[in-house]
């Protein structure tokens, strides 16, 4: 393996990756720029998908999965998979989803005799209930179990979420941890130019949301906490969705007046969205780290996020206003609370940076190549 300060050579296989924007992809996406950066090497191996042409990564052929287009699927190819580790010859294979990608690294690392280690991205248990899939539910924790047991580690983004897993039975849990960049994720990006081009009116305060538009990310509560705010105060206090999904149109539907969906930002416009709103809501309770929590904290704002989950890692009682936010009447309250009170928000809003400050990406990668060149350096057990 190479010298202790390098990062090591890693084959990762998702079956998500960009130009797929969510968190795995875009957390991936960043652990492939730290491999390159610190002298390492990473070959990724994804799905094929639309706008990926001409890219450095292995992409196999895919189809929609019927109930979220969205997301594609791969036939799991373990020739195709040893064929990419033989011509690697990485010291560890990194395996980021259970699915047919995942699942032909899984098979083709043992063949090959390559430790390999998992991530717990998704809690895709709990998503089959949002997509009439919940008899699946009894196959699902048992499948993720074997899954995951298979390698040298298992990595959860937070504390809380790894004492989930190894509660559930998982084995050999570790964290691997996320950070934020402050130089594009900052207060310094605020500007009424872009308030003004959403439609936000001066006294308006502007509470916004970052994130796929699907049911398991709880906007539909969002939206209906919206309608009972408006209809008790007023429309003083205006929605921002910035993201795109397969919901979208039901929730352009359920929307009450006045809601700006900005659709899917990117790069400068983002840090932008952030920093220009007055106050950030995060509704999802399925998530297992919510990057967009660090992200507006990063830009200044105050946070609504739940009152339970692994996300409270990251937004606690100290920093953030915790609300059931599954139930639209605590949400409503939660929101019309902090609308209210700038005093809160201001309190809220030192906390915030204070929280974003102490999440550096440097340190997530030390942490991590660590726990790699342990991994590396164990010799394997397992036939």
């Amino acid at each position: 393996m190479a010298g202790r300060d390098t990062a090591p050579r890693v084959a990762i296989f998702s079956d998500t990756f960009t130009p797929h924007v969510n968190g795995v992809a875009r957390t991936l996406g960043r652990l492939v720029g730290a491999l390159r950066e610190r002298g390492g090497e990473a070959t990724v191996v994804t799905v094929d998908a639309p706008g990926s042409a001409n890219d450095d990564v292995v992409r196999w052929p895919a189809i929609p999965f019927w109930r979220y287009p969205e997301l594609r699927i791969a036939a799991p190819s373990t020739r195709d998979a040893r064929r990419v580790i033989r011509a690697m010859r990485p010291d560890l294979v990194h395996v980021a989803t259970p699915f047919g990608v995942g699942l032909a690294a899984r098979h083709a690392a043992a063949l090959e005799r390559v430790p390999y280690v998992s991530s717990f991205h998704t809690d895709f248990a709990q998503y089959l209930r949002f997509y009439n899939l919940r008899p699946l539910e009894s196959v699902a924790w048992p499948y993720l179990r074997w899954f995951h047991n298979g390698g040298a580690r298992t990595f959860a983004p937070t504390r809380l979420g790894a004492a989930a897993l190894a509660a559930r039975g998982f084995e050999r849990v570790s964290v691997w941890g996320r950070g934020v960049d402050r130089t594009q994720f900052s207060p310094s990006f605020r500007g009424y130019a872009l308030r003004r081009a959403l439609g936000i009116r001066d006294g308006e305060l502007m509470l916004a949301c970052v994130g796929r538009l699907a049911p398991e990310k709880g906007i539909g509560v969002l939206l209906r906490a919206m309608t009972r705010v408006h209809a008790i105060s007023g429309s003083r206090v205006r929605l921002a969705l910035a993201g795109d999904g397969p919901a979208e149109r039901q929730f352009r539907a359920e929307a009450p007046a006045g809601t700006v969906f900005a659709g899917r930002l990117a790069g400068t416009l983002l840090s932008e969205f952030y920093a220009s709103a007055d106050a950030f809501v995060f509704a999802s309770t399925t998530d297992t780290f919510g990057n967009v929590l660090l992200e507006a904290m990063a830009s200044g704002l105050p946070v609504i996020a739940p009152d339970r989950g692994p996300t409270l890692e990251i937004a606690g009682q100290e920093n953030a206003l915790l609300v059931a936010v599954e139930d639209p009447i605590a949400l409503a309250g939660g929101i019309q609370q902090l609308a209210g009170s700038p005093a809160l928000r201001r309190r809220l809003v030192i906390r915030s940076l204070a929280t974003a400050a102490a999440r550096s990406w440097t340190t997530v990668w030390d942490d991590l190549f660590a726990e790699y060149r342990a991994v590396a350096d164990t010799p394997l057990i397992r036939a």
